[in-house]
Protein backbone atom coordinates (compact mmCIF):
# COMPACT_ATOMS: atom_id res chain seq x y z
CA UNK A 1 0.00 0.00 0.00
CA UNK A 2 2.93 2.33 0.64
CA UNK A 3 3.69 2.05 -3.03
CA UNK A 4 0.49 3.74 -4.18
CA UNK A 5 1.06 6.38 -1.52
CA UNK A 6 4.53 7.13 -2.91
CA UNK A 7 2.90 7.99 -6.24
CA UNK A 8 0.58 10.42 -4.50
CA UNK A 9 3.44 12.05 -2.61
CA UNK A 10 5.65 12.42 -5.68
CA UNK A 11 2.79 13.77 -7.78
CA UNK A 12 1.55 16.21 -5.13
CA UNK A 13 3.94 19.02 -6.07
CA UNK A 14 3.14 18.78 -9.79
CA UNK A 15 -0.65 18.56 -9.64
CA UNK A 16 -1.30 22.09 -10.92
CA UNK A 17 1.96 22.57 -12.84
CA UNK A 18 0.93 20.42 -15.81
CA UNK A 19 4.46 19.08 -16.00
CA UNK A 20 4.92 17.46 -19.41
CA UNK A 21 8.24 15.72 -18.93
CA UNK A 22 9.65 12.69 -17.11
CA UNK A 23 12.63 14.80 -16.03
CA UNK A 24 11.79 16.19 -12.59
CA UNK A 25 12.78 15.91 -8.94
CA UNK A 26 10.87 13.16 -7.17
CA UNK A 27 10.82 15.10 -3.91
CA UNK A 28 10.78 18.87 -3.35
CA UNK A 29 10.08 21.26 -0.50
CA UNK A 30 6.43 21.28 -1.55
CA UNK A 31 6.06 17.50 -1.54
CA UNK A 32 3.43 16.08 0.82
CA UNK A 33 0.78 13.41 1.09
CA UNK A 34 -2.69 14.43 -0.05
CA UNK A 35 -6.30 13.27 0.23
CA UNK A 36 -5.33 10.30 -1.96
CA UNK A 37 -3.13 8.94 0.82
CA UNK A 38 -5.64 9.67 3.58
CA UNK A 39 -8.48 7.88 1.82
CA UNK A 40 -6.25 4.98 0.78
CA UNK A 41 -5.49 4.54 4.47
CA UNK A 42 -9.20 4.82 5.28
CA UNK A 43 -9.99 1.96 2.88
CA UNK A 44 -7.21 -0.14 4.41
CA UNK A 45 -8.59 0.59 7.86
CA UNK A 46 -12.05 -0.51 6.67
CA UNK A 47 -10.65 -3.80 5.38
CA UNK A 48 -8.83 -4.41 8.66
CA UNK A 49 -11.53 -3.37 11.10
CA UNK A 50 -14.81 -4.05 9.31
CA UNK A 51 -16.05 -0.62 10.45
CA UNK A 52 -18.13 0.99 7.71
CA UNK A 53 -16.57 3.34 5.20
CA UNK A 54 -19.23 5.87 6.18
CA UNK A 55 -17.38 6.08 9.49
CA UNK A 56 -13.74 5.35 8.63
CA UNK A 57 -13.54 7.92 5.84
CA UNK A 58 -14.84 10.86 7.91
CA UNK A 59 -12.74 9.76 10.89
CA UNK A 60 -9.57 9.86 8.81
CA UNK A 61 -10.70 13.05 7.11
CA UNK A 62 -11.06 14.75 10.49
CA UNK A 63 -7.58 13.58 11.42
CA UNK A 64 -6.15 15.18 8.24
CA UNK A 65 -8.73 17.77 7.14
CA UNK A 66 -6.72 20.01 4.78
CA UNK A 67 -5.38 17.63 2.17
CA UNK A 68 -7.13 18.73 -1.02
CA UNK A 69 -10.47 16.93 -0.88
CA UNK A 70 -12.94 17.51 -3.70
CA UNK A 71 -15.89 19.75 -2.89
CA UNK A 72 -18.66 17.14 -3.00
CA UNK A 73 -16.59 14.61 -1.09
CA UNK A 74 -15.71 17.23 1.54
CA UNK A 75 -19.41 17.98 1.95
CA UNK A 76 -20.17 14.25 2.26
CA UNK A 77 -17.45 13.71 4.87
CA UNK A 78 -17.96 16.68 7.13
CA UNK A 79 -21.53 17.91 6.72
CA UNK A 80 -23.76 15.09 5.50
CA UNK A 81 -25.53 13.29 8.32
CA UNK A 82 -27.04 10.42 6.31
CA UNK A 83 -23.88 9.70 4.25
CA UNK A 84 -25.65 8.71 1.06
CA UNK A 85 -23.69 8.27 -2.21
CA UNK A 86 -23.92 11.15 -4.68
CA UNK A 87 -23.54 9.43 -8.05
CA UNK A 88 -19.99 10.61 -8.63
CA UNK A 89 -17.71 9.27 -11.36
CA UNK A 90 -14.69 11.19 -10.10
CA UNK A 91 -11.31 9.53 -9.82
CA UNK A 92 -11.54 9.52 -6.04
CA UNK A 93 -12.93 6.02 -6.50
CA UNK A 94 -9.73 4.92 -8.22
CA UNK A 95 -7.26 6.79 -6.05
CA UNK A 96 -8.26 5.03 -2.81
CA UNK A 97 -8.85 1.49 -4.10
CA UNK A 98 -5.35 0.01 -4.09
CA UNK A 99 -5.76 -1.77 -0.70
CA UNK A 100 -8.57 -3.83 -2.25
CA UNK A 101 -6.24 -5.12 -4.96
CA UNK A 102 -3.63 -6.10 -2.38
CA UNK A 103 -6.05 -7.58 0.17
CA UNK A 104 -8.04 -9.76 -2.24
CA UNK A 105 -7.21 -13.44 -2.71
CA UNK A 106 -9.19 -13.78 -5.95
CA UNK A 107 -10.11 -11.55 -8.87
CA UNK A 108 -13.77 -11.85 -7.85
CA UNK A 109 -12.96 -10.58 -4.37
CA UNK A 110 -10.90 -7.72 -5.80
CA UNK A 111 -13.84 -6.63 -7.96
CA UNK A 112 -16.33 -6.92 -5.11
CA UNK A 113 -14.20 -5.02 -2.61
CA UNK A 114 -13.47 -2.32 -5.20
CA UNK A 115 -17.19 -1.91 -5.85
CA UNK A 116 -17.90 -1.60 -2.14
CA UNK A 117 -15.10 0.92 -1.66
CA UNK A 118 -16.39 3.08 -4.51
CA UNK A 119 -20.17 2.99 -4.20
CA UNK A 120 -20.29 4.49 -0.71
CA UNK A 121 -19.82 7.82 -2.53
CA UNK A 122 -19.02 7.12 -6.20
CA UNK A 123 -21.98 4.93 -7.15
CA UNK A 124 -22.10 6.06 -10.78
CA UNK A 125 -21.23 3.12 -13.09
CA UNK A 126 -18.10 4.91 -14.30
CA UNK A 127 -16.96 5.49 -10.72
CA UNK A 128 -17.36 1.82 -9.85
CA UNK A 129 -15.73 0.78 -13.13
CA UNK A 130 -12.69 2.96 -12.47
CA UNK A 131 -12.17 1.48 -9.02
CA UNK A 132 -12.59 -2.06 -10.30
CA UNK A 133 -10.19 -1.49 -13.19
CA UNK A 134 -7.40 -0.25 -10.91
CA UNK A 135 -8.00 -2.95 -8.28
CA UNK A 136 -8.09 -5.76 -10.84
CA UNK A 137 -4.90 -4.49 -12.52
CA UNK A 138 -3.18 -4.58 -9.12
CA UNK A 139 -4.47 -8.06 -8.39
CA UNK A 140 -3.40 -9.41 -11.79
CA UNK A 141 0.04 -7.81 -11.41
CA UNK A 142 0.36 -9.56 -8.06
CA UNK A 143 -0.41 -12.82 -9.82
CA UNK A 144 2.54 -12.24 -12.18
CA UNK A 145 0.34 -11.81 -15.22
CA UNK A 146 2.04 -10.27 -18.22
CA UNK A 147 1.34 -6.72 -19.33
CA UNK A 148 -0.46 -8.07 -22.39
CA UNK A 149 -2.70 -10.19 -20.15
CA UNK A 150 -3.45 -7.23 -17.89
CA UNK A 151 -4.19 -4.98 -20.87
CA UNK A 152 -6.48 -7.58 -22.43
CA UNK A 153 -8.41 -8.15 -19.21
CA UNK A 154 -8.98 -4.42 -18.61
CA UNK A 155 -10.00 -3.70 -22.19
CA UNK A 156 -12.39 -6.65 -22.38
CA UNK A 157 -14.02 -6.11 -18.99
CA UNK A 158 -14.08 -2.33 -18.72
CA UNK A 159 -13.92 -1.07 -22.29
CA UNK A 160 -10.90 1.20 -21.76
CA UNK A 161 -8.68 1.83 -24.77
CA UNK A 162 -5.21 0.85 -23.58
CA UNK A 163 -3.66 0.69 -27.04
CA UNK A 164 -2.26 4.18 -26.69
CA UNK A 165 1.10 5.37 -25.38
CA UNK A 166 2.04 8.13 -22.95
CA UNK A 167 3.83 9.91 -25.81
CA UNK A 168 0.54 9.96 -27.73
CA UNK A 169 -1.53 11.08 -24.75
CA UNK A 170 0.80 13.69 -23.27
CA UNK A 171 0.62 16.58 -25.80
CA UNK A 172 -3.13 17.11 -25.56
CA UNK A 173 -3.96 15.66 -22.16
CA UNK A 174 -5.56 18.12 -19.75
CA UNK A 175 -6.67 18.13 -16.13
CA UNK A 176 -9.43 15.52 -15.83
CA UNK A 177 -10.75 14.28 -12.48
CA UNK A 178 -13.17 11.71 -13.92
CA UNK A 179 -12.48 7.99 -13.73
CA UNK A 180 -12.96 7.58 -17.46
CA UNK A 181 -10.54 10.43 -18.13
CA UNK A 182 -7.73 9.37 -15.79
CA UNK A 183 -7.92 5.67 -14.84
CA UNK A 184 -7.04 4.45 -18.36
CA UNK A 185 -4.16 6.94 -18.49
CA UNK A 186 -2.86 5.71 -15.14
CA UNK A 187 -2.90 2.11 -16.38
CA UNK A 188 -1.16 3.11 -19.62
CA UNK A 189 1.61 4.82 -17.64
CA UNK A 190 2.22 1.46 -15.96
CA UNK A 191 2.08 -0.44 -19.26
CA UNK A 192 4.62 1.94 -20.84
CA UNK A 193 7.06 1.71 -17.92
CA UNK A 194 10.10 -0.48 -17.30
CA UNK A 195 10.33 -0.21 -13.50
CA UNK A 196 8.53 1.43 -10.58
CA UNK A 197 10.23 4.80 -10.83
CA UNK A 198 9.70 5.09 -14.58
CA UNK A 199 6.00 4.35 -14.06
CA UNK A 200 5.67 7.20 -11.58
CA UNK A 201 7.60 9.55 -13.84
CA UNK A 202 5.40 8.67 -16.82
CA UNK A 203 2.24 9.20 -14.77
CA UNK A 204 3.32 12.66 -13.62
CA UNK A 205 4.53 13.57 -17.12
CA UNK A 206 1.01 13.32 -18.51
CA UNK A 207 0.09 16.46 -16.57
CA UNK A 208 -3.34 17.10 -15.11
CA UNK A 209 -4.27 15.46 -11.82
CA UNK A 210 -0.72 14.24 -11.28
CA UNK A 211 -0.95 13.02 -7.70
CA UNK A 212 -4.03 10.89 -8.33
CA UNK A 213 -2.78 9.44 -11.62
CA UNK A 214 0.58 8.62 -10.03
CA UNK A 215 -1.17 7.12 -7.01
CA UNK A 216 -3.15 4.75 -9.23
CA UNK A 217 -0.14 3.96 -11.44
CA UNK A 218 2.05 3.41 -8.39
CA UNK A 219 -0.26 0.80 -6.92
CA UNK A 220 -0.15 -1.27 -10.11
CA UNK A 221 3.57 -0.78 -10.80
CA UNK A 222 4.52 -1.82 -7.27
CA UNK A 223 2.54 -5.04 -7.55
CA UNK A 224 4.26 -5.80 -10.86
CA UNK A 225 7.85 -4.68 -10.25
CA UNK A 226 8.29 -4.38 -6.53
CA UNK A 227 10.10 -1.29 -5.31
CA UNK A 228 13.52 -0.35 -3.89
CA UNK A 229 13.48 -0.62 -0.10
CA UNK A 230 15.35 2.68 0.25
CA UNK A 231 12.49 4.53 -1.40
CA UNK A 232 9.90 3.00 0.91
CA UNK A 233 12.07 3.80 3.93
CA UNK A 234 12.70 7.38 2.81
CA UNK A 235 9.05 8.19 2.14
CA UNK A 236 7.86 6.48 5.32
CA UNK A 237 10.28 8.38 7.53
CA UNK A 238 10.15 11.75 5.80
CA UNK A 239 6.48 12.13 4.91
CA UNK A 240 4.20 9.81 6.86
CA UNK A 241 3.12 10.32 10.48
CA UNK A 242 3.22 7.39 12.90
CA UNK A 243 -0.57 7.04 12.89
CA UNK A 244 -0.52 6.25 9.17
CA UNK A 245 2.58 4.06 9.47
CA UNK A 246 0.84 1.91 12.05
CA UNK A 247 -2.05 1.14 9.68
CA UNK A 248 0.35 0.35 6.83
CA UNK A 249 2.36 -2.05 9.00
CA UNK A 250 -0.77 -3.83 10.22
CA UNK A 251 -2.24 -3.98 6.72
CA UNK A 252 0.94 -5.45 5.20
CA UNK A 253 1.05 -8.10 7.92
CA UNK A 254 -2.59 -9.11 7.42
CA UNK A 255 -2.17 -9.28 3.63
CA UNK A 256 0.89 -11.49 4.01
CA UNK A 257 -1.09 -13.82 6.28
CA UNK A 258 -3.99 -13.97 3.82
CA UNK A 259 -1.65 -14.78 0.95
CA UNK A 260 -0.01 -17.56 2.96
CA UNK A 261 -3.37 -19.10 3.86
CA UNK A 262 -4.57 -18.92 0.25
CA UNK A 263 -1.34 -20.49 -0.97
CA UNK A 264 -1.77 -23.44 1.39
CA UNK A 265 -5.35 -23.88 0.24
CA UNK A 266 -4.32 -23.76 -3.44
CA UNK A 267 -1.62 -26.36 -2.84
CA UNK A 268 -4.12 -28.67 -1.16
CA UNK A 269 -6.52 -28.34 -4.06
CA UNK A 270 -3.73 -29.02 -6.55
CA UNK A 271 -2.62 -32.15 -4.73
CA UNK A 272 -6.08 -33.68 -4.37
Amino acid sequence: MTLAIIGDIVGSFYEFYNHKSTNFALFTRGTQFTDDTVMTIAVADWLLSGVSLQKTMPDWGKEYPNRGYGGMFYEWMFYSEIKEPYNSFGNGAGMRVSPCGYYATSIEEALDLAKQSAEVTHNHPEGIKGAQAIASAIFLARQHKSKDEIRKYIEQNFGYNLHRSCDEIRPTYQFDVTCQGSCPEAIIAFLDSHDYESAIRLAVSLGGDSDTIACMTGGIAAAYYGIPSWLVKYVTVEFLPQYIRDIIEKFDKVCAERIAIQSKFDNKETNR
